[in-house]
């Protein structure tokens, strides 16, 4: 066994199991840095967004010409914008159809709510990858070291004058599966509880402005059911007043 303790050669001299984990573990290390740096864009662009959309929507402008620029915009809508979308759409279509606010309120909270689900599925996906690779990979790499250290034990026990030289090498080889699966699980767990909370600080902001444009649109309801019921007391008004003023007329002839 040569004695060349060189990161390289001790990857190259591994046994074949050990350098099947170690290829394992790299690979795993790499599909989790990239869907660290995915993961950070999107949170970070879709945060951006919603700070600018939020500031947008309480600027004091007409709700309908906010939804009109934003059926403009050849980009797909999502997030916070994806839900203001959805509900104002919802409120619109049941603004024309229906008189009842309960119901109309219903339907525009449940056609959010749809929305809300795929945006946070949207936000969460790959997370839980992630943290499959942060919680497997310490053991998969210590597979490995218990792999290589048996090999190394093994053939030690064959040889008659054994010397720590003839160990060294496997036992540092076996090692470095270890160091491997360590290193592929440590970024993924901090990425994990990092973005994880970022999401659930996003899913939470998302429920809240939620809540308040519905407060808003259930206004808008009602001041449509104020209009609707002068509306359809103004006729029974008038016809009481033309009601009285021929009661007002027979009385006058008959005297």
């Amino acid at each position: 066994m040569s004695t060349d303790l060189s990161l390289i050669t001790l990857i190259a001299e591994a046994s074949i199991l050990v350098q099947l984990v170690m290829l394992v573990l790299v690979a795993a290390s790499v599909v989790s840095w990239f869907i660290i740096f995915q993961k950070n864009k999107l949170i970070k662009t879709v945060s951006a967004e919603a700070v600018r959309f939020e500031d947008e929507f309480w600027s004091g402008g007409d709700l309908s010409e906010l939804y009109t620029q934003l059926n403009r915009r050849r980009l797909e809508r999502e997030g916070m914008e994806k839900v203001f979308e959805t509900g104002f759409a919802e409120f619109a279509r049941s603004y024309k159809t229906t008189t009842d606010p309960a119901f109309m309120m219903a339907s525009i909270q449940r056609s959010m709510k749809v929305v809300l689900s795929r945006e946070e599925d949207k936000l969460e996906a790959n997370l839980s990858l992630l943290a499959t690779i942060g919680s497997t990979s310490p053991y998969v790499g210590l597979f490995g070291t218990v792999w290589g250290i048996m090999n190394s034990f093994t053939a030690l026990g064959a040889v008659q004058n054994a010397s720590l030289n003839m160990v060294a090498p496997g036992i540092a080889e076996a090692l470095i599966a270890t160091a491997m699966g360590l290193f592929a699980a440590i970024p993924a767990v901090v990425a994990y509880n990092r973005y994880s909370d970022q999401v659930d600080r996003l899913i939470g902001r998302y429920e809240n402005f939620m809540e308040e444009f519905t407060t808003v649109l259930q206004r808008q309801s009602q001041k449509k059911l104020k209009v609707e019921s002068q509306k359809s007391n103004q006729p029974k008004q008038e016809k009481d007043a033309e009601q009285s003023d021929d009661s007002a007329t027979d009385m006058i002839e008959a005297r």
